[in-house]
């Protein structure tokens, strides 16, 4: 396993991450310590989890489940020390959470003492905001992106709020380092600056989504991240389980995420197909497996801090990890970005 800079925190993490937002809903309390077990005797030290999961489908009741999973193993297997532990707080429009409302300093504090109560421990080593107040154009929202709508006195209000908040938690020892989810460079570059003027936690990472078929980190945040040493920590990086190949014709296997979440978030819908065809062919005709392929281009990528693997059977996260080990041709390559030409935004 190779281990990366988390940001200029002196942190180290797995360049394979274990996401954790089936657990709790397609995933019992068993099966999610018999992963935890497996991936750290792989090398795995990085776990990814947040306030709001299981998300395979979000609800109200199952709220917290997946923390309190985490929590239960790291109880009984008395290995905090072993792991970075990463959480995020909500942002707005989940009526379930805080009302749904924005997020603000008692939100984070609220928040944050939940998650530390349900994960049994006294700290998070990297806490995340899951997506902004403002809005953004992650979750198939970048059609209809508008920020001219925002109102600037506003952001700038919330985000210093927000990052007082966090550096707040930080000196209190109940958080490591901090973290943006669903950003922008500009949102990003923003926050920091105002570190910088302000003396407050800088900004660490980024966890956007990333893939064969959903590549805008590759333009403005890849230039940030190298400026910056910011590294993204790469969601969906088989595009909801798409790059696998088991959806195309209509396939839809019994008990797959397709099942419990009609559209995959929207990636599941007909621009998609083609795109996923060519990648599963084009491993395929190099003798290797179209999960693994996919996984491996993400950590080709200088940007990457880590890439979140989710599975909901042991076999799926034994190929998943195993990815580590592969090693793209310059062949495959050139293939991975002819396709890219064809299909550059399919989801």
């Amino acid at each position: 396993m190779k281990y990366n800079p988390l940001g200029r925190t002196g942190i180290d993490v797995s360049e394979i991450c274990l996401g954790t937002m089936t657990w709790g809903s397609q995933n019992s309390e068993q099966e999610a310590h018999d992963q935890l077990d497996y991936a750290l005797s792989q090398g795995v030290n990085f776990i990814d989890t947040a306030e709001l999961y299981p998300t395979t489908p979000l609800s109200a009741e199952t709220y917290g489940d997946t923390e309190r999973f985490i929590g239960s193993w790291l109880k009984a297997r008395g290995n905090r020390d072993k792991v970075v532990l990463a959480s995020k707080v909500a942002g707005p429009g989940r009526p379930h959470i805080r009302g749904g409302a924005p997020m603000d300093r008692a939100g984070i504090l609220a928040a944050i003492d939940a998650s530390l109560s349900r994960l049994q421990t006294d700290y998070v080593d990297l806490y995340q905001l899951h997506w902004p107040n403002r809005g953004h154009y992650h979750f198939r929202n970048s059609w209809g992106y508008d920020p001219s709508q925002q109102d600037r006195n506003q952001v700038a209000e919330e985000l210093s709020e927000i990052l007082e908040t966090v550096g707040e938690l930080v000196k209190d020892g109940k958080v490591r380092a901090i973290g943006l989810s669903n950003d922008t460079a500009w949102g990003t570059m923003r926050m920091l600056a105002l570190a910088e003027q302000k003396g407050l936690p800088r900004v660490a990472s980024i966890q956007n989504e990333y893939n064969l078929l959903y590549r805008t980190y590759d333009l403005d945040l890849a230039e940030l991240s190298h400026h910056e040493d910011i590294g993204l920590l790469a969601y969906s990086p088989l595009a909801a389980g798409l790059l696998t190949g088991k959806y195309l014709d209509g396939v839809k296997p019994e008990g797959s995420r397709l099942t419990k979440n009609g559209d995959l978030g929207g990636r599941y819908q007909p621009l998609q197909e083609p795109a996923v065809r060519a990648y599963v062919e084009l491993a395929r005709q190099h003798g290797l497996d179209p999960a693994q392929m996919a996984l491996a281009f993400c950590l080709t990528r200088p940007f990457m801090a880590s890439v979140i693997i989710g599975a909901t059977s042991m076999e799926q996260l034994k190929t998943d990890i195993a990815a580590k080990d592969v090693t793209l041709s310059q062949d495959v390559l050139d293939g991975i970005a002819r396709i890219h030409r064809l299909h550059p935004a399919p989801i």
